[in-house]
């Protein structure tokens, strides 16, 4: 990328364990009864200094973010050495967004004033509802009560805090949806991560599914549920700012901005991920998904990296329109074409004009966004505007 400035950096960190597996979940997740933190806090400093030295080209770190499995589970020492390795070895950028993920038991939330003073200073809590029958159904530790009372604590202490709740889920109305909505807006948060419940291969509701069980609604009433997911929302002034993340002005998560913008960023830890620019095109790298070979790689090379790949301008751009365009802010083309070549190359001309004519996308400018309707056909629409092989 001779000539062109390298998008801002992010650092994850993956924590792979949990007291117990849920079951929608596909996360790289394990249950242990036994963790030895001195030995993870040795082989996490290992891998960041390799990742240092070999992918960080010398920028500092705009957002480090603790996720799992369940980062509550850690120490605030072991999160406290992280960081200050982190900011060692990379720099952090003033202001830097240091985003933990935590689990709203009782006994996780008194991790919070630990978590604060080792420099965590945003937390995503997975309270996943506010109704306890629907905490069982999805397999949580957690009652409505303790989702309540950990928002509190960590408020007291967090400026920054947001929730995460899971919606269209087994024989849910859409009353009872606007009903639980309405009581996580008037929490009085300034972010809501708010996803549809989806059946990922390789889970607990998988294999229940493919029995013949009905976990989620039919489309029509998930479609009612995004409509007026966003409706209320935006009525309450946190307006989606992507497909299932909302939040005040200035609120939004800086992290997965990285991700739907296709920046740069680092993973270590078991399973972690990692995305950099690479002359024209993207370099991925993933971590050992197995804890103990995790640890057994990094004790033997200093890094846990498992594959690498690379990928050209083509597939690059083909990452920017799909994440960039779940974003509302949509894509710049001539910041798709500044880091990777001519768009025409590998963006059909006729299709996106084609598709801004039928009120799926909108074009101001060079920037392109998907629009309300749009967003339930993003998969087609970014299946056509890739049509053109680079």
């Amino acid at each position: 990328m001779t000539g062109i400035a390298l998008p801002p950096l992010a650092l994850y960190v993956h924590w792979p364990f949990c007291r117990a597996k849920c079951p929608y979940c596909d996360f790289n997740s394990h249950i242990a009864k036994h963790i030895d933190e001195v030995q993870f806090a040795a082989a996490y400093q290992r891998e960041m200094q390799h990742m240092a030295d070999h992918y960080a080209q010398g920028r500092n770190l705009v957002s480090v973010f603790f996720g799992g499995g369940t980062p509550s589970l850690m120490s605030p020492t072991l999160v406290a050495d992280i960081l200050d390795t982190a900011d060692r070895l990379f720099g952090f950028t003033p202001g830097i967004e240091i985003t933990a993920e935590a689990n709203p038991t009782s006994a996780e939330a008194a991790i919070f004033e630990g978590f604060w003073s080792a420099g965590v200073n945003r937390v995503s809590l997975g309270v996943q509802s506010l109704d306890d029958a629907a905490l069982a159904f999805l397999g949580r530790e957690h009652s409505a009560a303790e989702a309540l009372d950990a928002v509190a604590a960590a408020r007291r202490r967090f400026k920054r805090v947001s929730i995460d709740l899971i919606y269209a889920r087994q024989h849910q109305t859409l009353a009872a949806w606007e009903h639980e909505l309405r009581e996580a807006l008037g929490l009085g948060l300034d972010h809501l991560s708010l996803y549809q419940l989806t059946i990922e291969p390789g889970t607990v509701f998988h294999t229940r599914a493919g029995r013949g069980e009905r976990l989620v609604p039919q489309d029509e009433l998930a479609a009612e549920m995004y409509e007026l997911t966003a409706s209320l929302t935006a009525q309450a002034g946190l307006p989606a700012y992507e497909i299932s993340n909302h939040a005040a002005e200035g609120s939004a998560c800086r992290h997965n901005l990285v991700y739907w913008r296709a920046h740069d960023w680092i993973g270590i830890g078991p399973g972690a991920h990692g995305r950099l620019s690479v002359g024209g095109g993207r370099l991925g790298l993933a971590t050992r998904r197995s804890p103990a070979g995790w640890l057994d790689s990094v004790n033997a090379n200093g890094h846990g990296i498992e594959t690498v790949t690379e990928d050209d301008a083509g597939d690059a751009v083909a990452e920017m329109l799909m994440m960039g365009l779940r974003l509302d802010e949509g894509v710049s083309l001539s910041v798709v074409a500044a880091r990777h070549g001519d768009t025409g190359t590998f963006i059909d001309p006729d299709a996106l004009a084609g598709l801004v004519a039928a009120g799926m996308l909108a074009q101001d400018g060079d920037r392109v966004r998907v629009t309300p309707p749009g967003r339930l056909l993003l998969d087609r629409i970014l299946s056509e505007l890739l049509a053109v092989d680079g």
